[in-house]
Protein backbone atom coordinates (compact mmCIF):
# COMPACT_ATOMS: atom_id res chain seq x y z
CA UNK A 1 0.00 0.00 0.00
CA UNK A 2 1.09 3.45 -0.90
CA UNK A 3 2.05 5.25 2.24
CA UNK A 4 -0.34 8.30 3.20
CA UNK A 5 1.64 11.48 2.64
CA UNK A 6 1.24 14.35 5.52
CA UNK A 7 -0.78 17.48 4.62
CA UNK A 8 1.08 20.79 3.76
CA UNK A 9 -0.57 22.28 6.66
CA UNK A 10 0.62 19.48 9.35
CA UNK A 11 4.14 19.78 7.80
CA UNK A 12 4.42 23.50 8.62
CA UNK A 13 3.88 22.84 12.24
CA UNK A 14 7.35 21.23 12.45
CA UNK A 15 9.39 23.45 9.86
CA UNK A 16 11.24 27.15 11.32
CA UNK A 17 8.73 29.67 12.16
CA UNK A 18 10.95 31.96 9.75
CA UNK A 19 10.55 29.37 7.25
CA UNK A 20 6.58 29.28 7.26
CA UNK A 21 6.11 32.82 8.18
CA UNK A 22 4.44 33.56 5.04
CA UNK A 23 2.39 30.33 4.95
CA UNK A 24 1.02 28.84 8.22
CA UNK A 25 -1.84 27.72 8.54
CA UNK A 26 -5.13 29.20 10.60
CA UNK A 27 -5.27 27.88 14.52
CA UNK A 28 -7.43 25.25 14.74
CA UNK A 29 -8.33 23.72 18.50
CA UNK A 30 -7.19 19.96 17.95
CA UNK A 31 -3.86 20.98 16.43
CA UNK A 32 -3.05 22.97 18.44
CA UNK A 33 -3.95 20.92 21.16
CA UNK A 34 -1.68 18.47 20.16
CA UNK A 35 1.47 20.45 20.63
CA UNK A 36 0.78 20.95 23.85
CA UNK A 37 2.91 18.44 26.53
CA UNK A 38 3.74 17.32 29.50
CA UNK A 39 7.30 17.31 29.29
CA UNK A 40 7.44 21.36 28.45
CA UNK A 41 5.03 22.06 30.90
CA UNK A 42 6.82 20.57 33.52
CA UNK A 43 9.89 22.39 32.39
CA UNK A 44 8.53 25.39 32.75
CA UNK A 45 7.49 24.95 36.38
CA UNK A 46 11.45 23.61 37.14
CA UNK A 47 13.12 26.77 35.71
CA UNK A 48 10.24 28.83 38.13
CA UNK A 49 11.06 26.67 40.66
CA UNK A 50 14.92 27.14 39.85
CA UNK A 51 14.33 30.61 39.99
CA UNK A 52 12.70 31.02 43.35
CA UNK A 53 15.62 28.82 44.62
CA UNK A 54 18.34 31.27 43.55
CA UNK A 55 16.36 33.82 45.06
CA UNK A 56 15.53 33.95 48.83
CA UNK A 57 12.83 31.08 48.08
CA UNK A 58 10.07 33.13 46.20
CA UNK A 59 9.50 35.12 43.09
CA UNK A 60 7.56 38.17 45.19
CA UNK A 61 7.07 41.36 42.32
CA UNK A 62 9.60 44.01 43.27
CA UNK A 63 12.61 41.48 43.33
CA UNK A 64 14.98 39.64 41.76
CA UNK A 65 13.14 36.70 42.29
CA UNK A 66 10.11 38.35 40.11
CA UNK A 67 12.33 39.98 38.20
CA UNK A 68 14.09 36.92 36.92
CA UNK A 69 10.59 35.19 36.00
CA UNK A 70 10.22 38.64 33.62
CA UNK A 71 13.20 38.07 32.38
CA UNK A 72 12.62 34.25 31.40
CA UNK A 73 9.03 35.37 29.92
CA UNK A 74 10.18 38.44 27.93
CA UNK A 75 13.16 35.99 26.50
CA UNK A 76 11.06 32.82 25.78
CA UNK A 77 8.14 35.17 23.93
CA UNK A 78 10.97 37.25 21.85
CA UNK A 79 12.85 34.49 20.66
CA UNK A 80 9.17 33.36 18.93
CA UNK A 81 9.44 36.14 16.30
CA UNK A 82 6.07 36.18 16.19
CA UNK A 83 4.72 38.33 18.65
CA UNK A 84 5.08 42.29 19.69
CA UNK A 85 6.70 41.60 23.03
CA UNK A 86 6.62 44.72 25.65
CA UNK A 87 7.01 45.80 29.20
CA UNK A 88 4.48 47.90 31.02
CA UNK A 89 6.62 49.55 33.72
CA UNK A 90 4.47 50.55 37.03
CA UNK A 91 5.12 51.24 40.70
CA UNK A 92 3.42 49.62 43.37
CA UNK A 93 3.65 49.76 47.22
CA UNK A 94 5.59 46.18 48.89
CA UNK A 95 4.89 45.31 51.85
CA UNK A 96 6.77 43.05 53.17
CA UNK A 97 9.17 41.44 56.34
CA UNK A 98 9.38 38.26 58.70
CA UNK A 99 6.88 37.79 61.88
CA UNK A 100 7.56 34.78 64.35
CA UNK A 101 5.34 33.25 67.18
CA UNK A 102 6.56 31.56 69.41
CA UNK A 103 4.13 30.00 72.62
CA UNK A 104 5.60 28.84 75.39
CA UNK A 105 9.18 28.38 73.26
CA UNK A 106 7.00 26.36 70.38
CA UNK A 107 6.73 28.15 67.18
CA UNK A 108 3.65 28.62 65.58
CA UNK A 109 2.98 29.41 61.76
CA UNK A 110 2.13 32.89 61.64
CA UNK A 111 0.87 35.37 59.19
CA UNK A 112 1.61 38.98 59.03
CA UNK A 113 0.11 42.02 58.93
CA UNK A 114 0.89 44.77 57.12
CA UNK A 115 0.63 48.44 57.96
CA UNK A 116 1.17 47.71 61.60
CA UNK A 117 4.28 48.67 63.39
CA UNK A 118 7.28 48.15 61.58
CA UNK A 119 9.65 46.62 64.05
CA UNK A 120 8.38 45.39 67.50
CA UNK A 121 9.70 42.41 69.85
CA UNK A 122 6.83 41.90 72.12
CA UNK A 123 6.38 39.44 74.79
CA UNK A 124 3.33 38.40 77.35
CA UNK A 125 0.55 36.21 78.73
CA UNK A 126 -2.07 35.77 75.88
CA UNK A 127 -5.48 36.93 77.31
CA UNK A 128 -8.78 35.48 75.40
CA UNK A 129 -10.83 38.78 74.48
CA UNK A 130 -14.87 37.96 73.06
CA UNK A 131 -17.18 39.62 70.75
CA UNK A 132 -13.46 39.38 68.06
CA UNK A 133 -12.01 41.72 69.96
CA UNK A 134 -13.81 44.98 67.89
CA UNK A 135 -15.38 47.33 70.98
CA UNK A 136 -13.74 48.78 74.20
CA UNK A 137 -16.24 46.56 76.49
CA UNK A 138 -15.35 43.37 75.34
CA UNK A 139 -11.51 44.09 76.86
CA UNK A 140 -13.26 45.19 80.01
CA UNK A 141 -15.02 41.78 80.13
CA UNK A 142 -12.13 40.11 79.55
CA UNK A 143 -10.55 41.36 82.49
CA UNK A 144 -7.27 43.37 82.60
CA UNK A 145 -5.56 43.36 79.60
CA UNK A 146 -2.57 45.62 80.13
CA UNK A 147 1.13 44.39 79.13
CA UNK A 148 -0.86 41.34 78.06
CA UNK A 149 -1.49 40.09 74.08
CA UNK A 150 -5.54 39.73 73.38
CA UNK A 151 -6.29 36.71 71.63
CA UNK A 152 -8.88 37.04 69.72
CA UNK A 153 -11.07 35.50 66.73
CA UNK A 154 -11.39 36.77 63.26
CA UNK A 155 -13.92 38.94 61.62
CA UNK A 156 -16.61 41.18 63.00
CA UNK A 157 -14.32 44.21 61.71
CA UNK A 158 -11.54 45.39 60.38
CA UNK A 159 -8.24 44.17 61.74
CA UNK A 160 -7.46 47.99 62.24
CA UNK A 161 -10.09 48.60 64.69
CA UNK A 162 -8.92 45.57 66.60
CA UNK A 163 -5.60 46.64 66.49
CA UNK A 164 -6.68 50.14 67.56
CA UNK A 165 -8.74 48.58 70.48
CA UNK A 166 -6.97 46.44 71.57
CA UNK A 167 -3.68 48.95 72.16
CA UNK A 168 -6.52 51.61 73.71
CA UNK A 169 -7.47 48.93 76.66
CA UNK A 170 -3.36 48.42 77.19
CA UNK A 171 -2.81 45.26 75.27
CA UNK A 172 0.70 44.66 73.77
CA UNK A 173 -0.03 43.13 71.01
CA UNK A 174 -3.06 41.00 69.60
CA UNK A 175 -3.04 37.34 67.29
CA UNK A 176 -5.91 37.20 65.39
CA UNK A 177 -7.28 33.37 64.56
CA UNK A 178 -8.72 32.09 62.10
CA UNK A 179 -12.73 31.11 62.34
CA UNK A 180 -12.85 28.69 59.27
CA UNK A 181 -10.41 25.55 59.31
CA UNK A 182 -9.31 25.78 55.63
CA UNK A 183 -8.16 29.24 56.02
CA UNK A 184 -5.14 28.27 57.78
CA UNK A 185 -3.12 31.39 58.61
CA UNK A 186 -4.44 34.45 58.77
CA UNK A 187 -2.79 37.58 56.60
CA UNK A 188 -3.97 41.19 56.20
CA UNK A 189 -3.73 44.61 56.49
CA UNK A 190 -4.56 47.14 58.63
CA UNK A 191 -5.20 49.49 56.07
CA UNK A 192 -2.29 52.39 56.81
CA UNK A 193 0.36 52.88 59.21
CA UNK A 194 -0.88 54.11 62.36
CA UNK A 195 0.41 54.58 66.02
CA UNK A 196 -2.51 54.12 67.52
CA UNK A 197 -2.47 50.42 66.25
CA UNK A 198 -0.84 47.55 68.69
CA UNK A 199 1.21 44.64 66.45
CA UNK A 200 -1.16 42.49 65.01
CA UNK A 201 -0.32 38.65 63.76
CA UNK A 202 -2.52 35.90 62.67
CA UNK A 203 -2.85 32.27 63.20
CA UNK A 204 -4.63 29.55 62.20
CA UNK A 205 -8.08 28.23 63.73
CA UNK A 206 -6.56 24.99 65.08
CA UNK A 207 -3.98 27.21 67.30
CA UNK A 208 -6.29 29.49 67.97
CA UNK A 209 -8.90 26.80 69.63
CA UNK A 210 -5.75 25.17 71.35
CA UNK A 211 -4.86 28.30 73.04
CA UNK A 212 -8.55 28.63 73.84
CA UNK A 213 -9.01 25.54 75.23
CA UNK A 214 -5.64 26.19 77.76
CA UNK A 215 -6.73 29.43 78.92
CA UNK A 216 -10.39 28.25 79.30
CA UNK A 217 -8.43 25.63 82.22
CA UNK A 218 -7.00 28.35 83.71
CA UNK A 219 -3.88 27.94 82.58
CA UNK A 220 -0.85 30.61 81.82
CA UNK A 221 0.02 30.78 77.86
CA UNK A 222 2.84 32.88 76.86
CA UNK A 223 3.67 34.28 73.79
CA UNK A 224 6.58 35.66 72.14
CA UNK A 225 6.55 37.90 68.73
CA UNK A 226 8.67 39.46 66.63
CA UNK A 227 7.98 41.86 63.68
CA UNK A 228 10.22 43.32 61.13
CA UNK A 229 7.93 44.99 58.35
CA UNK A 230 9.43 46.66 54.94
CA UNK A 231 6.97 49.23 53.39
CA UNK A 232 8.28 50.66 50.12
CA UNK A 233 6.93 51.58 46.93
CA UNK A 234 9.06 49.18 44.19
CA UNK A 235 8.76 49.24 40.43
CA UNK A 236 7.44 46.11 38.25
CA UNK A 237 6.47 44.98 35.49
CA UNK A 238 3.68 43.32 33.19
CA UNK A 239 4.65 41.10 30.25
CA UNK A 240 2.53 41.77 27.63
CA UNK A 241 2.71 39.79 24.07
CA UNK A 242 0.21 39.98 20.79
CA UNK A 243 0.35 38.69 17.68
CA UNK A 244 1.65 40.69 15.09
CA UNK A 245 -1.05 39.10 12.70
CA UNK A 246 -4.60 39.01 12.89
CA UNK A 247 -7.62 42.01 13.04
CA UNK A 248 -6.35 44.63 16.55
CA UNK A 249 -9.23 45.76 16.34
CA UNK A 250 -11.04 42.63 17.67
CA UNK A 251 -8.16 41.08 20.41
CA UNK A 252 -8.60 38.31 22.53
CA UNK A 253 -6.41 39.05 25.85
CA UNK A 254 -5.03 35.52 27.86
CA UNK A 255 -3.78 36.68 31.50
CA UNK A 256 -2.34 35.40 34.60
CA UNK A 257 -0.24 36.55 37.34
CA UNK A 258 3.81 36.00 37.33
CA UNK A 259 4.56 36.74 40.52
CA UNK A 260 4.35 34.33 44.24
CA UNK A 261 4.00 35.46 47.67
CA UNK A 262 6.98 36.44 49.54
CA UNK A 263 6.28 33.07 51.54
CA UNK A 264 6.87 30.29 49.07
CA UNK A 265 8.21 30.00 44.90
CA UNK A 266 4.95 29.91 43.85
CA UNK A 267 5.08 26.98 41.41
CA UNK A 268 1.18 26.51 41.20
CA UNK A 269 0.27 29.85 42.54
CA UNK A 270 0.73 30.95 39.59
CA UNK A 271 3.43 29.15 38.12
CA UNK A 272 0.94 26.82 36.53
CA UNK A 273 -0.78 29.63 35.17
CA UNK A 274 2.41 31.35 33.64
CA UNK A 275 3.60 28.23 32.31
CA UNK A 276 0.11 26.95 30.74
CA UNK A 277 -0.05 30.45 28.68
CA UNK A 278 3.17 30.52 27.65
CA UNK A 279 2.93 26.92 26.37
CA UNK A 280 -0.12 27.46 24.53
CA UNK A 281 1.51 31.32 23.40
CA UNK A 282 4.69 29.26 21.84
CA UNK A 283 2.04 26.73 20.05
CA UNK A 284 0.19 29.45 18.59
CA UNK A 285 2.89 30.73 17.06
CA UNK A 286 2.91 27.99 14.23
CA UNK A 287 -0.08 29.65 12.95
CA UNK A 288 -1.89 32.21 11.46
CA UNK A 289 -5.27 33.99 13.17
CA UNK A 290 -8.07 35.75 12.34
CA UNK A 291 -8.39 38.21 15.86
CA UNK A 292 -5.36 39.10 17.39
CA UNK A 293 -4.14 37.08 20.28
CA UNK A 294 -2.68 39.52 23.51
CA UNK A 295 -1.07 37.17 25.97
CA UNK A 296 -0.37 38.95 29.51
CA UNK A 297 1.61 37.99 32.59
CA UNK A 298 0.49 40.41 35.31
CA UNK A 299 2.72 41.60 38.23
CA UNK A 300 1.70 42.28 42.04
CA UNK A 301 -1.44 40.15 41.87
CA UNK A 302 -1.02 38.47 45.36
CA UNK A 303 -0.85 42.42 46.73
CA UNK A 304 -4.03 42.87 45.29
CA UNK A 305 -3.94 42.72 41.21
CA UNK A 306 -1.95 45.55 41.28
CA UNK A 307 -0.73 44.54 38.01
CA UNK A 308 -3.93 43.93 36.13
CA UNK A 309 -5.21 47.04 37.50
CA UNK A 310 -2.32 49.11 36.41
CA UNK A 311 -2.80 47.56 32.94
CA UNK A 312 -6.71 48.30 32.62
CA UNK A 313 -6.23 51.68 34.43
CA UNK A 314 -3.72 52.20 31.21
CA UNK A 315 -6.42 51.51 28.72
CA UNK A 316 -8.91 52.98 30.01
CA UNK A 317 -7.55 56.54 29.19
CA UNK A 318 -8.02 55.61 25.97
CA UNK A 319 -11.76 54.46 25.07
CA UNK A 320 -11.16 53.05 21.87
CA UNK A 321 -8.75 50.53 23.62
CA UNK A 322 -10.95 49.19 26.01
CA UNK A 323 -13.46 48.47 23.29
CA UNK A 324 -11.43 46.43 21.21
CA UNK A 325 -10.65 43.87 23.45
CA UNK A 326 -13.28 41.45 23.23
CA UNK A 327 -12.99 38.94 25.84
CA UNK A 328 -10.85 38.00 29.13
CA UNK A 329 -9.63 34.64 29.96
CA UNK A 330 -7.77 33.94 33.09
CA UNK A 331 -5.78 31.42 34.42
CA UNK A 332 -4.47 31.49 37.58
CA UNK A 333 -3.94 27.84 39.72
CA UNK A 334 -4.67 25.22 36.90
CA UNK A 335 -2.45 22.78 38.39
CA UNK A 336 -3.59 22.28 42.12
CA UNK A 337 -2.45 18.44 44.30
CA UNK A 338 -5.99 18.06 44.99
CA UNK A 339 -7.57 19.44 42.34
CA UNK A 340 -11.26 20.04 40.78
CA UNK A 341 -11.32 21.37 37.34
CA UNK A 342 -13.11 24.61 38.15
CA UNK A 343 -14.85 26.78 35.33
CA UNK A 344 -15.73 30.63 36.88
CA UNK A 345 -19.51 30.89 36.80
CA UNK A 346 -19.86 33.76 33.45
CA UNK A 347 -23.27 33.34 33.90
CA UNK A 348 -23.81 33.62 37.68
CA UNK A 349 -26.52 30.41 37.53
CA UNK A 350 -24.74 28.59 40.56
CA UNK A 351 -23.01 31.69 42.74
CA UNK A 352 -25.49 35.26 41.30
CA UNK A 353 -22.14 36.61 40.58
CA UNK A 354 -22.69 37.09 36.53
CA UNK A 355 -19.88 38.20 34.80
CA UNK A 356 -20.41 40.89 31.85
CA UNK A 357 -22.24 39.80 28.96
CA UNK A 358 -20.67 36.81 26.95
CA UNK A 359 -19.70 35.24 30.06
CA UNK A 360 -21.79 32.84 29.92
CA UNK A 361 -20.66 32.06 27.02
CA UNK A 362 -16.82 31.79 27.88
CA UNK A 363 -17.52 29.40 30.67
CA UNK A 364 -20.17 27.17 28.46
CA UNK A 365 -17.15 27.22 25.70
CA UNK A 366 -15.04 25.59 28.76
CA UNK A 367 -18.01 23.16 29.63
CA UNK A 368 -18.19 21.22 26.95
CA UNK A 369 -14.31 21.16 26.14
CA UNK A 370 -14.66 19.04 28.90
CA UNK A 371 -17.66 17.34 28.25
CA UNK A 372 -15.74 16.07 25.09
CA UNK A 373 -13.04 14.89 27.11
CA UNK A 374 -15.23 13.14 29.33
CA UNK A 375 -14.40 14.79 32.64
CA UNK A 376 -16.52 16.41 34.96
CA UNK A 377 -15.91 20.25 35.60
CA UNK A 378 -18.05 22.54 38.25
CA UNK A 379 -18.69 26.20 39.02
CA UNK A 380 -16.35 28.33 40.52
CA UNK A 381 -17.83 31.86 42.06
CA UNK A 382 -16.85 35.32 40.17
CA UNK A 383 -15.43 36.80 43.83
CA UNK A 384 -13.02 39.14 42.39
CA UNK A 385 -10.07 37.56 43.72
CA UNK A 386 -8.10 37.56 40.91
CA UNK A 387 -7.37 39.36 37.60
CA UNK A 388 -10.04 39.17 36.09
CA UNK A 389 -11.62 41.72 38.40
CA UNK A 390 -10.52 44.87 36.77
CA UNK A 391 -11.77 43.68 33.47
CA UNK A 392 -15.33 42.42 34.52
CA UNK A 393 -15.47 45.55 36.28
CA UNK A 394 -14.84 47.20 32.90
CA UNK A 395 -17.49 45.00 31.00
CA UNK A 396 -15.30 42.73 29.45
CA UNK A 397 -16.76 39.61 29.08
CA UNK A 398 -14.38 37.08 31.12
CA UNK A 399 -14.29 33.51 31.95
CA UNK A 400 -11.09 31.35 33.22
CA UNK A 401 -9.91 27.65 34.97
CA UNK A 402 -9.22 26.83 38.79
CA UNK A 403 -8.21 23.85 40.26
CA UNK A 404 -8.54 25.17 43.39
CA UNK A 405 -6.69 26.53 46.69
CA UNK A 406 -7.00 26.58 50.28
CA UNK A 407 -10.92 25.23 50.77
CA UNK A 408 -11.14 21.35 51.33
CA UNK A 409 -12.15 18.99 49.15
CA UNK A 410 -15.64 17.18 49.74
CA UNK A 411 -16.96 13.90 49.19
CA UNK A 412 -18.66 14.89 46.26
CA UNK A 413 -16.24 16.30 44.09
CA UNK A 414 -14.02 12.86 44.97
CA UNK A 415 -16.86 11.24 43.25
CA UNK A 416 -16.06 13.55 40.49
CA UNK A 417 -12.19 13.80 40.53
CA UNK A 418 -10.79 11.51 42.85
CA UNK A 419 -8.18 12.84 45.27
CA UNK A 420 -9.32 13.12 49.47
CA UNK A 421 -12.12 14.50 51.08
CA UNK A 422 -11.29 16.99 53.62
CA UNK A 423 -8.06 17.89 52.92
CA UNK A 424 -7.12 21.32 50.59
CA UNK A 425 -7.24 21.43 46.95
CA UNK A 426 -3.36 22.70 47.62
CA UNK A 427 -2.33 22.16 51.02
CA UNK A 428 0.66 24.18 50.28
CA UNK A 429 -1.17 27.61 48.98
CA UNK A 430 0.99 30.56 49.56
CA UNK A 431 3.84 28.46 51.65
CA UNK A 432 6.82 27.24 51.36
CA UNK A 433 5.72 24.30 49.80
CA UNK A 434 4.22 25.26 46.55
CA UNK A 435 7.51 23.79 44.56
CA UNK A 436 7.71 21.88 41.33
CA UNK A 437 6.65 18.65 43.76
CA UNK A 438 3.40 20.46 44.29
CA UNK A 439 1.91 19.53 40.99
CA UNK A 440 -1.30 17.66 39.48
CA UNK A 441 0.33 17.22 35.58
CA UNK A 442 -2.84 15.57 34.68
CA UNK A 443 -4.57 18.75 35.48
CA UNK A 444 -1.92 20.74 34.34
CA UNK A 445 -2.08 19.37 30.82
CA UNK A 446 -5.61 18.65 30.26
CA UNK A 447 -6.33 22.47 31.90
CA UNK A 448 -3.34 23.46 29.50
CA UNK A 449 -4.74 21.85 26.76
CA UNK A 450 -8.49 23.44 27.60
CA UNK A 451 -6.78 26.93 27.35
CA UNK A 452 -5.18 26.20 23.89
CA UNK A 453 -8.76 25.45 23.00
CA UNK A 454 -10.61 28.56 23.57
CA UNK A 455 -7.38 30.31 21.98
CA UNK A 456 -7.98 28.86 18.74
CA UNK A 457 -11.66 29.60 18.80
CA UNK A 458 -11.26 33.19 19.97
CA UNK A 459 -8.57 33.56 17.45
CA UNK A 460 -10.56 32.77 14.77
CA UNK A 461 -14.03 34.32 15.71
CA UNK A 462 -16.12 36.46 18.23
CA UNK A 463 -19.35 35.10 16.84
CA UNK A 464 -20.66 33.88 20.22
CA UNK A 465 -19.70 37.16 22.19
CA UNK A 466 -20.95 40.86 21.95
CA UNK A 467 -19.24 43.53 20.42
CA UNK A 468 -16.73 45.84 21.98
CA UNK A 469 -19.30 48.77 21.26
CA UNK A 470 -20.47 50.98 24.80
CA UNK A 471 -17.84 48.83 26.94
CA UNK A 472 -18.31 50.21 30.14
CA UNK A 473 -15.48 52.44 31.67
CA UNK A 474 -16.02 51.26 35.51
CA UNK A 475 -12.71 50.67 37.04
CA UNK A 476 -12.19 52.31 40.37
CA UNK A 477 -8.25 52.59 41.14
CA UNK A 478 -8.69 51.79 44.51
CA UNK A 479 -9.77 48.06 45.95
CA UNK A 480 -13.23 49.36 47.45
CA UNK A 481 -15.83 47.72 46.08
CA UNK A 482 -14.02 44.54 46.81
CA UNK A 483 -13.26 45.13 49.97
CA UNK A 484 -17.39 46.07 50.37
CA UNK A 485 -18.05 42.87 48.85
CA UNK A 486 -15.93 40.93 51.38
CA UNK A 487 -17.76 42.85 54.21
CA UNK A 488 -20.85 41.85 52.52
CA UNK A 489 -20.10 38.23 52.34
CA UNK A 490 -19.82 38.17 48.55
CA UNK A 491 -16.32 36.80 48.98
CA UNK A 492 -17.77 34.17 52.03
CA UNK A 493 -15.79 30.79 51.23
CA UNK A 494 -18.26 28.48 51.25
CA UNK A 495 -17.44 25.25 50.94
CA UNK A 496 -18.93 24.58 47.62
CA UNK A 497 -17.48 28.25 46.49
CA UNK A 498 -14.07 27.67 44.45
CA UNK A 499 -13.66 31.49 44.75
CA UNK A 500 -10.41 32.66 42.75
CA UNK A 501 -7.47 32.25 44.38
CA UNK A 502 -5.24 35.04 45.08
CA UNK A 503 -5.83 38.86 44.81
CA UNK A 504 -6.49 38.06 48.77
CA UNK A 505 -3.01 38.64 50.44
CA UNK A 506 -4.23 41.80 51.89
CA UNK A 507 -7.26 41.52 53.66
CA UNK A 508 -8.51 44.17 55.84
CA UNK A 509 -11.69 42.08 57.70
Amino acid sequence: MKPSLPSLAALALFLPPAVTAQHKPFVDSETIQSLIDESSLLSGAQTLHDIAAAHDGHRAFGTAGHNATVDFLYTSLTDLDYYTVTKQTFTAPYIGGNVSLTIDGAPLPVGIMMHGPTSSQTRGPLIAVPDHGCKADTYAQAGDVTDKIALVARGGCTFATKAAQAKAAGAKAVVVYNTQPARGVVTGTLGAPSAAHAVVVGISMEEGEKALARLGKGEEVLADIEVTIVFENRTTVNVLAETRDGDHGNVLVVGGHSDSVPAGPGVNDNGSGTIGILEVAKALSRFDVKNAVRFAWFSAEEFGLLGSAAYVRSLNGTETEMGKMRAYLNFDMIASPNYVYGIYDGDGSAFGLTGPAGSGAIEKRFEDFFKGKGVASVPSAFSGRSDYAPFIANGIPSGGLFTGAEDRKTEYEVSLFGGEAGVPYDAHYHARGDTVDNLAMDAFLLNTQAIADSVAAYAMSFDDLPSGDGVEKGWVADRAVFTKREAQGLHAHAEHAHDGPCGGFLDRF
